[in-house]
């Protein structure tokens, strides 16, 4: 008998891990950047979910600089000479060498969500969501707070130095200013609403600049009054973002990209070539201006706004909530970027957009050459021509409708709605809808809906699932066995078999919805984004990657290699081949590898017991094996454990095997194969 060690199987796994199943591909680029800092030639570009991007050649190409950090949402970037400082949602991070590496700085941060950053000879100043501010002079060996004045638990969402004289931007308070070095702040109530955000501060000369939800103010006194200065915006401007080169001010908005040089007496939109005017971050040197935007990653100007250019490769940072394939075309929505399309299995991605007023895309679905989108806030678009084009096709939909869920049937479309809107069915091809609501709760949310020949699901946010038997004529809750007000995020049908996936797991119900039953083992997470379903084979998109069942739901094992535990949001399989859309890490793509494989055994040669185990097994030869190669694969083809063996029995023991389905392979000296499934429970 021969005892598979500890130290091979460690040695095995590393040698699996080291061996990516998932590869990113090249794109979507873009995404959402928040905070944009430069340190002489190198650019930074903090993201929403991608971490920080370093860029060494004007913008050219992005690299992402991650290690160290906790935390991939990146809010706000600081440079002090070569040394860069990254707020994030678990503290600050300090890196000495362009990012390459990072460490925390936290002791003494009670509140590690940081919104802001400042920087004033040798104090830095940290803005928190909830917890106020926070100072530390010795380079964040230690943090104490400055909230004295300032409102119980707030958020800071901009700071800015001047001498002694600290000047703190609330979300929803007003401007705050202290003239003794924080220690005491009091409210700004000449010139400046109290219950303003302000999303930025600048410093220029004496001047003070203020960017908020209601435009710009000036200060010319060290922040004791303030002005507003908004002559050329648009009524209901947002400034977001600021930024001064010499006498200029830039401000970024919701509008686009404005430019002052009188100081902020009047302004002007300077946006051509900008293809996204939301701009959350600038950063200026010299004529050369960087804007972040949500959702489209990167622009660069060379000359002063005049035009803009997008500098987004190596930047993957999109948000894909929906995937469709058609032949070769892969069509990818992205929340904040509109669909994007991809003739070469990921190698490049091109935004297909055209006619689309809503790029805020949050479903899809395909039928023949008809691509239908949902969007947050813009309803269904159509396009009969790969993407080339959209029209809206709205007609009967409620004004603005948010679209979370497609399912067509035949020449019949059906959307789910957030906002109170229920479900709508088209049978036209969307040129008109009617609310199908019948049996629902008024107001119903509906996250997912499924359909199995004349059997239509939808999943409801708080409230399960509901079937229509009548092609939507009327509903009725199915819910026995799910939790109680339960959100059913997505639903896939395999037969008979129908899987529900919520924040409580997987259920399977095999009679048409009547009774559900958890189907869990193996899951690490048990909320579930979204199902795609091959054959007998399930996919589920978890918050934390990819799980794969080939028996039902009844064992769930990890296809997480390379894809470090990622929000999958959507997935697609073509042929061998799956997709993955994520949260703010674009697409990836796996071979769906030995899915489905065949035991080719001789129960004469080979006798494994017991099948299936917990713990441990015993594989016993009725022959003596003389330097036999034992293997065992898990679905994707990839080999676990690989061992010499001599002898006619020995025990295989589960260790860190995830629960689920494998096969033994065996190799005799004569080269003669056998091959046996194995089910770890």
């Amino acid at each position: 008998m021969k005892r598979i060690f500890l130290a091979i199987l460690i040695h095995l796994l590393m040698l699996m891990n080291a061996s990516a199943q998932w590869v990113q591909t090249n794109g979507p680029e873009g995404g959402y950047i928040n905070c944009i800092a430069i340190s002489g030639s190198n650019i930074f570009a903090g993201t929403l979910g991608a971490g920080v991007f370093l860029s060494t050649n004007n913008g050219s190409s992005w690299n992402a600089v991650n290690a160290g950090l906790t935390s991939l949402t990146v809010n706000s970037l600081a440079t002090n000479g070569s040394t860069i400082y990254a707020g994030t949602n678990t503290g600050v991070f300090l890196s000495t060498n362009n990012g390459s590496s990072w460490t925390s700085i936290n002791a003494g941060l009670n509140n590690h969500n940081i919104y802001s950053l400042a920087i004033g000879g040798g104090d830095i100043l940290a803005g928190t969501a909830g917890g106020g501010v926070f100072l530390t002079t010795n380079n964040g060996n230690n943090w104490t707070t400055l909230n004295t004045g300032l409102p119980t638990n707030t958020t800071i969402s901009s700071l800015a130095i001047s001498g002694n004289v600290l000047l703190a931007g609330t979300f929803g308070a007003g401007l705050y200013l202290s003239t003794n070095n924080g220690n005491n702040w009091s409210v700004v109530s000449s010139g400046v609403p109290n219950n303003t955000i302000v999303y930025s501060l600048s410093i220029i000369g004496s001047t003070i600049i203020a960017g908020t939800n209601a435009g710009v103010f000036l200060s010319f006194n060290n922040g004791s009054s303030w002005v507003a200065v908004n002559t050329g915006f648009p009524s209901n401007i947002v400034v977001l973002s600021l930024a001064i080169s010499g006498g200029t001010i830039f401000a970024g908005t919701n509008y686009g990209v404005y430019l002052s040089n009188n100081n902020g007496s009047s302004w002007a939109a300077v946006n051509t070539g900008l293809t996204n005017t939301y701009v959350l971050s600038l950063a200026v040197t010299g004529s050369t201006i960087f804007a972040g935007t949500q959702g489209s990653g990167a622009f660069l100007s060379i000359n002063s706004g005049s035009s803009w250019t997008s500098v987004n490769s190596g930047l993957f940072n999109s948000f894909i909530w929906s995937l469709g394939i058609i032949g070769s075309n892969i069509f990818a929505g992205s929340t904040t970027g509109g669909v994007f399309l991809s003739t070469n299995y990921g190698n490049s991605w091109a935004a297909v957009n055209t006619g689309l007023t809503n790029i805020h895309i949050g479903s899809l679905a395909i039928s023949g050459s008809n691509i239908f989108v949902g969007t947050s806030g813009g309803g269904v678009f159509l396009s009969t021509n790969y993407g080339n084009s959209w029209t809206l096709v709205n007609t009967g939909l409620p004004s603005n409708p948010m679209v979370t869920s497609l399912e067509i049937s035949g020449s019949t479309v059906f959307a789910g709605t957030f906002g109170g809107g229920g479900v709508f069915k088209s049978i036209n091809n969307g040129s008109s809808w009617v609310a199908v609501n019948s049996g629902l709760p008024a107001n119903t949310n509906v996250k997912s809906i499924a359909i199995n020949g004349s059997n239509i699901f939808a999943g409801t946010q708080n409230g399960g699932v509901y079937l229509s038997t009548n092609n939507g004529g009327s509903w009725t809750a199915v819910n026995t066995g799910l939790p109680s007000n339960v959100t059913v995020n997505d639903i896939a049908i395999s037969g008979s078999n129908i899987f529900a996936g919520t924040i409580y797991g997987v259920f399977l119900s095999t009679n048409n919805g009547n009774s559900w039953t958890a189907v869990n083992r193996g899951l690490i997470n048990t909320n579930i984004l979204t199902f795609s379903i091959i054959g007998t084979t399930i996919l589920a998109g978890t918050n934390y990657g990819v799980f794969i069942s080939t028996n039902n739901g009844s064992t769930w094992i990890p296809m997480n290699i390379g894809l470090n535990s990622t929000n999958v949001q959507s997935i697609a399989i073509s042929g061998n081949t799956v997709f993955a859309g994520t949260d703010a890490r674009g697409v990836w793509v796996s071979p769906l590898g030995g899915v489905g494989f065949e035991e080719n055994q001789d129960e004469t040669k080979i006798n494994i017991y017991p099948n299936p185990f917990t713990s441990q097994t015993t594989i016993n030869f009725s022959e003596y094996q003389n330097n036999s190669t034992i293997k065992i694969v898990d679905l994707q083809g990839k080999v676990i454990k690989s061992i010499n063996f001599s002898g006619k029995e020995f025990e295989l023991e589960k260790d860190a095997m995830q629960a689920g389905m494998y096969l033994i392979q065996v190799t005799d000296d004569k080269q003669n194969f056998t091959s046996k499934k194995i089910l770890i429970q």
